[in-house]
């Protein structure tokens, strides 16, 4: 009877551990998530509450912890990442040049170097100019820039935004006259003249949004809040490559410690909270899980080489 008893209670046993969530197990202790810009844009807010929602749901501490790279982009904090552990307590919060452009500029970022966790931002970018200049869009930009010096303030040179806006100056016809790498693109960057135009996110201007030009937003739709303002791509006749973010681990992570990454963020993402500031700011917020972020990501890829094919031609 007593062997009987004892072998019950292991059946009991091995069913709850086949079915013990993998939070049991992850995390065992304080996480990073490395976000490598400043603090203040859509990624580092959203990941913020990310965060806010691993802590409730582990009882383990975590931190974003911002590690811009200057003239460099994402790719100093995407290194560290590249660089840490595979247990889980570093995670990052990428844009799209991470996945995309890092491979393609010999930096040690290969094509399987990260795994997507799932992307969770489609980004308000967008051209802006001053209030004086003298152009409303990209044909107006395109008509002036003939004959005058346009110079374009990005976020780095290879990324996403700044490829689609230099694929738009050469299929109307012009150039920039020079272009230049800010961790910081804001109304003080138009206001100082260090940029005539700049691809940026509404987040980052919206304290003079009503003071400014906004030529083209950059990606699949326009962005409702800004009445009358069409795609560059619409604008420019280029491909729709849009500027996205999303949580990133180093290849060999396990697909346990993902799936808890997953849960939590994509619970963040349907909450409240997150949801208004989609409806506040004109950001896309939603969760693509980790299969479709790999297909996203094979599909950008090929947007961006077409790209690229436009600006060397």
């Amino acid at each position: 009877m007593k062997r009987l008893a004892q072998a019950a209670l292991l059946s009991v046993v091995t069913a709850v551990s086949a079915f013990s969530p993998a939070a049991a197990e992850y995390p065992t202790g304080p996480v990073q998530f490395i976000v490598p810009w400043p603090p203040g844009d859509f990624e580092d807010v959203l990941t913020r509450m990310i965060v806010k929602e691993f802590e409730d749901a582990t009882g383990f501490p975590a931190s974003v912890v911002n590690k811009p790279g200057g003239g460099d982009g994402p790719f100093p904090g995407a290194l560290e990442v590249l660089n840490g552990p595979t247990d889980g307590s570093m995670v990052g919060s990428f844009v799209i040049g991470v996945p995309v452009v890092g491979p393609n500029i010999d930096i040690g970022i290969e094509e399987d170097s990260f795994t997507p966790v799932g992307i969770f931002l489609t980004y308000p970018f967008v051209l802006a100019a001053g209030a004086d200049a003298p152009y409303t869009d990209m044909a107006g930009l395109a008509a002036h820039a003939k004959d005058n010096d346009v110079v374009l303030g990005h976020f780095g040179a290879g990324l996403a935004p700044t490829r689609a806006s230099m694929a738009a100056a050469a299929t109307l016809g012009f150039d920039f006259a020079d272009d230049a790498a800010f961790d910081l693109l804001d109304c003080n960057t138009l206001s100082s003249g260090d940029a005539d135009v700049i691809n940026t996110t509404l987040a980052l201007i919206e304290p003079c949004l009503g003071e400014i030009k906004i030529l083209a937003n950059i990606g699949e739709e326009p962005i409702a809040k800004l009445d009358g303002v069409e795609t560059l791509a619409t604008q420019a006749g280029i491909n729709d490559l849009e500027l996205w973010n999303g949580l990133f681990v180093k290849k060999g992570t396990s697909q346990e410690i993902i799936d808890v990454l997953a849960e939590i963020a994509s619970d963040t993402m349907a909450g409240e909270e997150a949801q208004k500031l989609m409806e506040e700011t004109g950001a896309r917020v939603y969760w693509q899980d980790m299969a479709a972020s790999q297909e996203r990501i094979v599909t950008d890829r090929a947007k961006l080489a077409e790209l690229i094919g436009i600006i060397e031609k």
